[in-house]
C-alpha cells in the first residue's frame, strides 16, 4: 500500500510541502486539507490588489505560467487530492488519524495518515472591541476579506478610512487607499513610531513624513477604544478624540493556529506557535510544521522567531516536502529581513533594530549613513538610507535597515547582508562584502561597504555625533547659548541659513578649516554640518586634531534633516 501523506493548510507552506514531496515520490498519495474554498493564493499580494496594482483576485492564485491553483490543476497537474471547504478537527496521533468535517455538507470523516504537515497559517488579531463586528470593519486575513473592500471601493462607498496598526500591512493598505483611490486615510498605531520593533526612531520617521506628504495622516501613540456606527463603521475613538471612517482595517498583527497541535500534545511555545528543529519536525517525527503557525530560530541571538511571511512558508514547505521523502534536509535560523513599499519610497532591513538589539542584551550601537546608491557622477541615482547596528564587544553586525526612493537597488544591500547573517557577520565582513560595480550600479566604495566604515569609525571613536533626531532637539534649544552650528559647506550652500540664522548659523567650508579654525569658537559644542555628513566627518577629524573638545558630526547631513522633517 502506497504510503500517505496529509497535508492541513493550502495556502503557502502546505502546496509547496506537498508538490515537492509529489515530484519526489510520484507513487505516494498526498491528501490536501484546507477549510477556505479559496485556497494557494499570494496572501502577501492582497495590498495590491486592493489598490488595483493587480486588477483580479484570480492573480493571486494563478501560476507563472496563467494556471489558476484549483483542485483540478493540483489533481491534474501536481497529482496531489485536494479537500476544501474542510476543517481539520482533530489531530489522533495514536492511530495516526485526522478526524475532518465538509463545510458545505456537515459530513464528518477520518483520514488515516503515515506522515502529517500542519500548514494551518495564523489568525490575524482581534482587539475584541466595541464595534469591531460593525459593517465595513475588515482584518485583511484572507482573499474574501480582499474582495468584499474591493467591491466597496470600486462602488465608491468608503471616502475615510481608518487603518489600525502601522506594520507592514497596515502601511500597504494605507497606501493602496490614499494612493490609487484618494480614500482619505489615516493610521492609527499603539507605538510612538511606524514599524515597530522593525527600525530606529529615525528612519520610522523618515518613513510616516514621506507617507504624510502622500496625504496619510498617522496617530501614534494612541489606542482605539472603540468603533462606533449604526450597522457599520462610522467614526473609530482614540485617546484625541473622534476619527470619522466608514471603513476600518484593524492590523494589529497575526496569532499562530496552532490550536490542533497543542490539542493533540505537540510541543508548542508559551507565547504561541508550533515548535519545530531546523528539519522542520514537530515533537512528533511523522510530524512537520511551517510557515505562519511554527516558531524558528533567530540567527542573531538564537532565541524563538516568530515570522509570518508567505516567503518563509515557502522555502520551509520545500524542506519539509524533502524530508518527507526522506531526505534530510535542513532549514537554517533565520534574520528576519522584511521590505515594504511607502508610495515613491521603500523600507527594509534584516536583523535587529538598535532598539532589539539592546532589548536583546546587545551591548549595541548603530551608524547611519546617507549616500547615492551609484556613482555619485553616473545621472539616475537616488540617495539612499542605511542604519548599521554592530555589537561594540566583538563587532558582530547585529542588522541593518534602510529607506530609499530606489526600493529595488536597496533591498538588494539589505539581502546582500541577509545572506550572510547566519555566518554571525562581523563589521570587516561588510566593509570588504563584494558588490557587483559598475557606475549604473553602484559606486566604487558601494553604500553598504561605507557604512561598514563608518561603523569602523565610530568604534574607534573617530566619528562621533547624532542623527538628525538629536540635531533637531540641540535646534530647538539653540537660544541656550550653548551650540555653534558650524556649516563646512562652501558658502553658497550656506548663505540661506547665514541670512536667516545670522546669530546661530556659522560657516568655515571644510577645506579652509586649519587656516580659518581661530574663528571657531572653542567655549561652545560645535555641531558640524555639511549635506550628506561626509565632510563634516573629515571637518570633524580636523578640529579633533587641532584641541577642539566637543566636536559633534551630524550623521546624514542636511538631506537626512529634511528627510526627517525638522524645521529649519
Amino acid at each position: 500500500m502506497s504510503e500517505h501523506v496529509v497535508v492541513i493548510g493550502a495556502v503557502a507552506l502546505g502546496p509547496k510541502a506537498a508538490c515537492r514531496f509529489k515530484r519526489i515520490r510520484q507513487d505516494a498519495k498526498v491528501t490536501l486539507i484546507d477549510r477556505d474554498d479559496i485556497f494557494s493564493y499570494g496572501g502577501c499580494g492582497i495590498p495590491y490588489y486592493v489598490s488595483g496594482d493587480v486588477s483580479e483576485s484570480n492573480q493571486l492564485r494563478t501560476t507563472a505560467f496563467h494556471m489558476v491553483r484549483d483542485e483540478p490543476f493540483f489533481r491534474d497537474i501536481k497529482g496531489v487530492d485536494v479537500l476544501s471547504s474542510t476543517e481539520a478537527t482533530q489531530i489522533d496521533r495514536v492511530n495516526k488519524q485526522v478526524h475532518i468535517k465538509n463545510l458545505r455538507t456537515g459530513e464528518e470523516s477520518v483520514l488515516s495518515y503515515d506522515q502529517l504537515v500542519i500548514g494551518t497559517g495564523a489568525t490575524p488579531r482581534k482587539l475584541n472591541l466595541p464595534g469591531e463586528d460593525l459593517e465595513n470593519v475588515y482584518y485583511v486575513g484572507n482573499m474574501h476579506d480582499a474582495e468584499k473592500i474591493k467591491q466597496g471601493i470600486t462602488e465608491g462607498r468608503y471616502s475615510k478610512a481608518v487603518v489600525v496598526g502601522a506594520g507592514f500591512i497596515g502601511l500597504e493598505m494605507a497606501e493602496a487607499f490614499s494612493d490609487m483611490w484618494g480614500i482619505e486615510t489615516t493610521v492609527v498605531e499603539i507605538f510612538d513610531q511606524i514599524l515597530p520593533r522593525m527600525c530606529s526612531p529615525v528612519l520610522a520617521k523618515m518613513g510616516q513624513k514621506h507617507m504624510e506628504e502622500q496625504g496619510v495622516t498617522f496617530k501614534l501613540g494612541q489606542t482605539v477604544s472603540a468603533i462606533i456606527g449604526d450597522g457599520k463603521a462610522e467614526k473609530v475613538v482614540i485617546a484625541d478624540g473622534e476619527i470619522e471612517a466608514d471603513l476600518v482595517i484593524i492590523s494589529a498583527g497575526v496569532i499562530p493556529n496552532d490550536k490542533l497541535a497543542r490539542e493533540c500534545g505537540l510541543a508548542c511555545s508559551e507565547r504561541g506557535g508550533i515548535l519545530v528543529d531546523e528539519t522542520m519536525r514537530t515533537s512528533d517525527p511523522l510530524i512537520f510544521s511551517g510557515g505562519d503557525c511554527a516558531i524558528i530560530k533567530n540567527a542573531v541571538d538564537g532565541s524563538p522567531l516568530f515570522l509570518p511571511m508567505g516567503s518563509m512558508a515557502n522555502r520551509q514547505g520545500r524542506v519539509i516536502g524533502g524530508n518527507l521523502a526522506g531526505r534530510n534536509e535542513k532549514f537554517p535560523p533565520a534574520a528576519g529581513s522584511w521590505c515594504v513599499k511607502i508610495f515613491e519610497k521603500a523600507m527594509a532591513g534584516t536583523g535587529m533594530s538598535l532598539g532589539a538589539a539592546k532589548q536583546a542584551g546587545f551591548d549595541a550601537i548603530s551608524v547611519t549613513l546617507i549616500m547615492a546608491d551609484r556613482a555619485h557622477f553616473y545621472p539616475e541615482k537616488d540617495m539612499m538610507s542605511l542604519e548599521l547596528v554592530v555589537d561594540k564587544s566583538n563587532r558582530r553586525v547585529l542588522g541593518i535597515q534602510g529607506l530609499s526612493a530606489g526600493g529595488d537597488a536597496m533591498v538588494g544591500r539589505i539581502n546582500a547582508v541577509a545572506a550572510i547573517m547566519k555566518f554571525q557577520p562581523t563589521i570587516e565582513d561588510v566593509s570588504n562584502l563584494e558588490v557587483a560595480y559598475s557606475p549604473p550600479f553602484a559606486s566604487a566604495m558601494d553604500v553598504l561597504n561605507s557604512v561598514a566604515n563608518m561603523a569602523d569609525n565610530a568604534l574607534a571613536g573617530m566619528n562621533h555625533g547624532h542623527g538628525p533626531d538629536t540635531f533637531a532637539q540641540l535646534w530647538t534649544d539653540r537660544d541656550s547659548g550653548q551650540y555653534c552650528f558650524l556649516d563646512v559647506r562652501e558658502n553658497a550652500d550656506a548663505e540661506p541659513f547665514l541670512k536667516k540664522y545670522p546669530e546661530h548659523w556659522h560657516n568655515v567650508p571644510q577645506g579652509e578649516i586649519m587656516r580659518r579654525h581661530e574663528e571657531i569658537p572653542r567655549d561652545k559644542k560645535l555641531v558640524l554640518v555639511c549635506n550628506t555628513g561626509g565632510r563634516s566627518y573629515e571637518a570633524q577629524i580636523m578640529l579633533d586634531a587641532l584641541g577642539f573638545e566637543e566636536v559633534l558630526n551630524t550623521q546624514g547631513g542636511m538631506a537626512m534633516i529634511k528627510a526627517y522633517g525638522v524645521d529649519i
